[in-house]
């Protein structure tokens, strides 16, 4: 997590480059690429085109121009260049958030459904749930800071200059501003964090009561909060993810990102399971337990492709300038992240959880496992960074930072919760049907 802290440090000190360093990479740039005498005309005009200037008015315009535009572009880049290690932060931090907020949704599944099987992982679930408060007002922290302290690097629509050109960002200013995406996101965050206490207050005065009373009410608020986390998941992505570029919405974003966090929550779940049962801690756990939560990997791996090709799919035939150019942008800038998480997130969850043998083992759901965490991880990398850094990606010291910075804070916050509570939960009704699941 130290290691982490100075890698951010880091890219955010070498991030921030003048006009005229910015001019010389793009001209050394250009001389890799074949067009450094393109480039070179317009970073320093020729003497005799000043002196041609001097005679002919409409020479003289032209240069003028296309030194404007060059300093536009340089300023651009330069812009660029500081947004990414906010880009990475906020990516990291947004992936480990979503983490824990799939992992409180599919907690309040089970009881909900009352289900069988889960329980005796229910301590596990609810260890690693402890991290979404903190990490969900890091990321929107990190969202507010970038306008108060970095000058609008990630949400262009906060920059009242954009917006003062831009008619269609003016036409959503009543949704997107300042204080109200704070008022909302503050919003969010607690109502998770209201349902998060109290299904976790509940689930331990089970563990000591005489009769049902804390199961039914965990019970009732589970099912409400299910109600209150479809709206405000969706709101939350529109917010926090796909304003990075408000010329671009889908109607299926809010199911898409849902897929990533609820997967990427069930495999956390898994590597922590296996991990804590190597070192005898969970006993009760075995592989049947180990096996169903694989199969939870597998089955939303592939409700994930099928929300992303469903978005890709449509937006791509239909061809509308202002939708497809989402994806114009990532094939030509991203081709391989892009494609590469598709493969991580799909053909290889495919491959390796298809049989049923396979989920029994924990070394291969641990492989698997970090594929698709990975996967996952790109899979917000491309949301935000082609928005905020264009083609100047790079997964580098500010990523691998931002990374390990994240990783370590919610291990260290998950592991802590797990420390003050049973690991099995004594009291609650379906405990037995769980010890004893197998099929």
């Amino acid at each position: 997590m130290i290691l982490g802290a100075l890698g951010v440090g880091y890219g955010f000190m070498t991030s921030h480059k003048s006009f005229e360093e910015v001019e010389h990479l793009l001209a050394e740039e250009s001389h890799h690429g074949g067009a450094h005498d393109e480039e070179v005309a317009h970073a320093a005009p020729s003497h005799d085109a000043h002196e041609a200037n001097s005679h002919e008015d409409s020479h003289g315009e032209t240069a003028h121009a296309e030194v404007d535009e060059h300093t536009k572009h340089v300023e651009h880049v330069q812009h660029q260049i500081a947004n990414r290690p906010w880009s990475a932060l906020y990516v990291a931090a947004f992936f480990f958030m979503m983490i824990a907020l799939g992992v409180l949704a599919f907690y309040a599944i089970q009881i909900a459904s009352q289900a069988g099987w889960s329980p005796v992982l229910f301590r596990v679930m609810e260890g690693m749930t402890a991290y979404l408060l903190p990490g969900a007002l890091i990321v929107l922290g990190i969202a507010a800071a970038s306008h108060f302290i970095g000058h609008n690097n990630l949400f262009i629509w906060m920059d009242p200059e954009v917006v003062a050109h831009d008619k269609l960002i003016q036409g959503k200013t009543g949704w997107l501003n300042i204080w109200g995406f704070i008022i909302r996101g503050l919003i969010f965050i607690g109502g998770w964090s209201l349902y998060r206490h109290f299904s976790r207050k509940f689930s331990i005065a089970q563990d000591t009561a005489e009769d049902k009373s804390n199961f039914k009410k965990s019970f009732r608020i589970s099912a409400a909060f299910l109600v209150f986390f479809i709206y405000t998941e969706s709101m939350m992505s529109w917010d926090w993810i796909m304003s990075v570029d408000p010329h671009w919405f889908s109607t299926l974003f809010g199911w898409y990102v849902f897929a990533s966090m609820f997967v990427s929550g069930i495999t956390v779940i898994a590597l922590i399971t296996i991990y804590l049962k190597s070192r005898n801690y969970l006993e009760f756990v075995n592989e049947n337990h180990l096996h169903d939560v694989a199969k939870f990997m597998f089955a939303f791996s592939i409700f994930w492709t099928y929300l992303w090709f469903s978005q890709f799919m449509l937006i791509w035939y239909s061809n509308i300038p202002e939708e497809v150019t989402y994806f114009v942008t990532r094939f030509q800038d991203y081709k391989l992240p892009f494609l590469g998480m598709v493969v991580m997130n799909f053909v290889f969850p495919i491959l390796m959880l298809m049989n049923a043998d396979y989920k029994r083992i924990p070394w291969f759901v641990v492989m698997a496992g970090l594929v698709i965490l990975f996967g996952h991880y790109i899979d917000i990398f491309n949301m935000i960074m082609p928005a905020t850094v264009g083609d100047r990606w790079f997964i580098g010291i500010p990523e691998i930072s931002s990374i390990l910075l994240f990783a370590g804070l919610f291990i260290f916050v998950v592991f802590t919760a797990l420390t003050k509570a049973p690991l099995l939960v004594k009291g609650y009704p379906f405990r037995k049907e769980s010890e004893d699941f197998h099929y």
